[in-house]
C-alpha cells in the first residue's frame, strides 16, 4: 500500500495529540472523513511510522520520513503569483529567523489567505483551512514546506525544529 499525502498530515497531527480519540474527531479536524482517516492510519502502521498498538507516531522514524521522504515522495515547485496561507520561510514558524527577502514568499493557494506569493501545491486541500485553525499543526506543515522546496539553510532549520516540535510532544 503506497503512502499518500493526508498521510503526512494524519501523522503530524496524531504528533501532537496526547490523547487518542476517534477516526471521526480526527478527520474532522483535518477535513478528512473517518474511513480517509482510518486508511491513513492504517497506511501509517503499514509504513511503520506509527505503532499498531497504541496508534502513537514512532518520532524518530516519522522525522527521518519528512527530512528524507517526503521532498522525493511529495515534491513540489513554485507556482504562479496567487493570495494564499504563507507556507515555509514565509509562515510565523520561521519569520525573522530566515530572512528571504529576495525570494517570492510561498504560499498555499486559499482565498481567504493573509499574503500574496509563490503558490505551493499543499498536501492536501484542507492544509490552509486547518492551519488557521491549528496553529501547532501549522508550523509543523509548514515546515515540511520548508524541507519540500526551502534551500540548505531552510531545511536544516527545519529539519531541527521539526525534531524538536516532535521531542516536546512525546506521550507516556
Amino acid at each position: 500500500m503506497n503512502t499518500k499525502p493526508q498521510d503526512v498530515l494524519v501523522a503530524l497531527k496524531l504528533s501532537l495529540e496526547e490523547q487518542r480519540g476517534s477516526y471521526a474527531d480526527l478527520g474532522l479536524a483535518l477535513g478528512l472523513s473517518a474511513s480517509e482517516t482510518h486508511a491513513s492510519v492504517r497506511r501509517l502502521i503499514e509504513a511503520r511510522l506509527v505503532d499498531p498498538e497504541t496508534r502513537q507516531v514512532r518520532r524518530e522514524a516519522l522525522h527521518n520520513f519528512l527530512v528524507h521522504g517526503v521532498p522525493y515522495v511529495f515534491p513540489v515547485s513554485l507556482g504562479a503569483i496567487t493570495r494564499g496561507v504563507p507556507t515555509a520561510w514565509a509562515a510565523p514558524v520561521m519569520a525573522g529567523v530566515i530572512n528571504s527577502s529576495e525570494q517570492i514568499p510561498p504560499v498555499w493557494p486559499d482565498p481567504a489567505g493573509s499574503m500574496q506569493g509563490a503558490s505551493v501545491q499543499p498536501l492536501y486541500p484542507s492544509v490552509p483551512a486547518v492551519a488557521r485553525k491549528d496553529s501547532e499543526l501549522y508550523n509543523l506543515l509548514a515546515l515540511v514546506d520548508a524541507i519540500r522546496i526551502g534551500r540548505a539553510r531552510e531545511r536544516n532549520y527545519a529539519t531541527e525544529e521539526i525534531g524538536q516540535i516532535l521531542n516536546a510532544h512525546v506521550t507516556a
